[in-house]
């Protein structure tokens, strides 16, 4: 890698975020390679494999202090053309072996184009949902034409639902008009017609029509995630999930966090627009993908419900995010949504409907709204929090006499970023580790094995995928167990003392480490790891705090884990690490996707997008970063578990070690870390 010359520029790969400066005409897949990029390649560069796809980025990124332009990277060459005819390439992808650097740029590797593509942990909940869809089908027997009954075809359709099905007052789009009558003289006077319904407005519109007898109806749920979009198709007849797919949210490219992608619009004019673009695309390939596993055509998707924070909220109904990118966070709308699915660009039936669930406030979005339709605290005689842990962690908190809400700036800690050996939960990351706290040994367990490291054939195994890394929940249940067995203490201070009981504990730069696993990659865990971690749990207590004091409470009844990362976390190491407040550990469970269970509930029941509704216009939104006390609040809580609270529920089932006092390094370094008993 070279140093700063005009013969050399900076590249940044995205999702991954590694970087670096290399001579002007690197191919990007050596770059890539010698960064340590996940980029897969079979035939080693020959353009023949076409799995090393990559995107260029357009614009100014203020996060990376560059500008990316396609312009950067050579033209468009006679092999990738070549492949390009043969196996065909999508619009803005070039094959990385074949084009090289010219400038700086930001190089986006899709998911099918990582060797460790991401596992999408978001799935559909078991749960009962009362069926009472928004869309129905209705087969019909219309009256022929009669020279003595003058009137029209639709108007005897019309007829036909209201006296045989009781469905009056309906209307249709010109689509339907235009087709009516060759649908109707091909299904000889029988046909099928769906008709979307809402009760509290009192219209029917028919959506869709079919010669004869067609019984296929399916809506589309889905939670648009910053990171993760997950989708399921539900039979609109029984309510049964019937394919789920999902997919990275494409918008990483254009930052990894949510504000990135707000400063992205505000650099880049029009920049909403290729955003907004993007998740559409996304939404209609993850269409497709859910279609073809359920062995069904996309125009049987009658309708669609759509869950997401405040910002995805906005892109996807096109949207400009920027006035979320600052105080006061206003939003353009919070009130739910109903559009025809063709006006947002969503290729599903013609006549479908989309339904977006409200948002709560400008940075609790409708995603929140779907998890309390899940969770229900409106109806709970106790206090419940609920907590869906991600970049940016919403906290609802509540019972069925008064319901409050707020965001916490958690950051990507949680998910893998900003920790040294952090990933996302792929094949091959550790996911669950436990420390001896005499030796200090640990061991682990990766996604793609139940096997533990210290199992015979764990090896063997994992051999296909490897050890990468480490994700969330992994770091979540190291950094507790580093606390447990004293490695660090509650300040979060790593004792390299104990470099004296094991060689895992080692000097890094000013501080000290602790090993996990040898070899490549060398897997470790230092200093700033463990801030980087409590900070985003401290800022997550804070606002879980700052709503018990809107309250009056200083305990909580019940907590539910919301998210994909709610969904893997140890609820015990959860507790001892201080993510959340004490709590009786078995009144504290994983909600999985409630998110997304909470639009399948809107999707198959359309009573409960009515129920919700008024059930947000009455949560208290409370706003962080202007209440005094949440400072307070936030400084309390970096220590492990608690400066100040005690966890008494958690101190029946684990045993806390002796406080200690640990005195940093001098500032040169040469001094051992010294420590003394409190």
């Amino acid at each position: 890698m070279a140093d700063t010359t005009p013969d050399d520029a900076l590249i940044v790969f995205t999702p991954s975020g590694k970087r670096g400066r290399f001579p002007i005409g690197t191919p990007v897949l050596q770059a890539a390679r010698s960064l340590g990029v996940d980029i897969d390649s079979v035939c080693g560069g020959r353009a023949i494999c076409g799995r090393c796809q990559i995107t260029i980025g357009e614009g100014e990124f203020a996060k990376h202090g560059i500008r990316s332009t396609a312009a950067h990277l050579s033209e468009f060459s006679a092999v990738e053309k070549r492949y390009d005819d043969k196996r065909g390439l999508l619009a803005g992808r070039r094959l990385s072996c074949q084009t090289k650097l010219l400038g700086d740029a930001v190089i986006d590797v899709p998911p099918e184009s990582q060797v460790h593509k991401q596992v999408v942990r978001k799935r559909a909940e078991a749960r009962a949902i009362d069926m009472n869809p928004a869309t129905r089908l209705y087969f019909i027997e219309v009256e022929e034409p009669d020279m003595h009954k003058p009137s029209s075809d639709l108007e005897r359709v019309y007829r036909a639902l209201a006296e045989q099905w009781n469905v009056a007052d309906v209307s249709c789009n010109l689509t339907i008009m235009q087709n009516l009558q060759k649908v109707l003289r091909q299904g000889e006077w029988k046909i099928t017609v769906a008709v979307f319904s809402r009760p509290a407005s009192g219209s029917n519109i028919m959506t869709a029509i079919w010669p004869g007898f067609h019984d296929k109806a399916f809506g589309l749920a889905v939670d648009v995630g910053s990171t993760t979009i997950a989708a399921h198709l539900c039979s609109l007849s029984t309510g049964d999930v019937v394919a789920s797919s999902g997919l990275m949210n494409p918008q990483i490219r254009f930052g990894e966090d949510l504000m990135s992608r707000v400063s992205y619009v505000m650099m880049n004019p029009g920049g909403e627009k290729e955003m907004t673009a993007a998740i559409r695309e996304a939404l209609n390939t993850l269409a497709a993908q859910v279609a073809t596993e359920a062995s069904i055509d996309k125009t049987d998707i009658l309708e669609a419900v759509l869950v997401g924070n405040p910002v995805m909220h906005h892109l996807f109904l096109g949207i400009d995010p920027t006035e979320l990118g600052g105080a006061p966070f206003a939003l353009a709308t919070g009130l739910a949504v109903t559009r025809p699915a063709k006006e947002l660009d969503l290729q599903l039936n013609p006549g479908a409907y989309v339904y977006v669930l409200p948002c709560i406030a400008g940075h609790v979005g409708a995603d929140t709204a779907g998890v309390v339709l899940s969770e229900s605290p409106q109806y709970s005689e106790d206090n419940m929090l609920i907590v869906d842990v991600g970049t940016n962690a919403e906290i609802v908190l509540g019972s069925k006499n008064r319901l409050l809400a707020c965001s916490s700036p958690t950051g990507p800690a949680f998910e893998g970023a900003q920790i040294t050996c952090g990933q996302r939960a792929a094949p091959g990351a550790i996911e669950r580790i436990r420390i001896d706290p005499v030796t200090l040994e640990p061991r682990y367990r990766v996604i793609g094995s139940e096997l533990w490291s210290d199992e015979p054939g764990f090896e063997e195994a994992v051999a296909s995928t490897g050890v990468t890394g480490i994700c969330g929940s992994g770091i979540i249940e190291v950094i507790a167990e580093m606390y447990l067995a004293g490695i660090i203490n509650q300040d979060g201070l790593v004792d390299g003392g104990m470099a004296e009981k094991s060689p895992r504990i080692r000097p890094h730069k000013r501080t000290f480490t602790y090993v996990v696993r040898e070899g490549e990659p060398f897997i470790s865990i230092t200093q700033n790891d463990v801030r980087a971690i409590q900070l985003a749990k401290a800022a997550l207590y804070a606002g879980t705090r700052l709503l018990m004091d809107k309250l009056g409470i200083e305990h909580v009844d019940r907590i539910r884990l919301a998210g994909a990362f709610g969904s893997h976390i140890d609820v015990k190491f959860a507790m001892i690490l201080g993510l959340i407040p004490d709590c009786p550990l078995d009144k504290v469970q994983s909600a999985g996707n409630a998110a997304g269970t909470g639009a399948r509930i809107a999707l198959l029941n359309a009573k409960a997008r009515d129920e919700i509704e008024h059930v947000v216009r009455r949560i208290e939104k409370i706003e962080t970063a202007v209440e005094p006390l949440f400072q307070q609040h936030f400084v309390e809580a970096m220590a492990i578990p608690h400066k100040t609270a005690f966890f008494a529920n958690l101190a029946k089932e684990v045993k806390f070690p002796e406080p200690k006092t640990i005195i940093p390094l001098e500032s040169d370094g040469s001094e051992r870390r010294k420590r003394r008993r409190s």
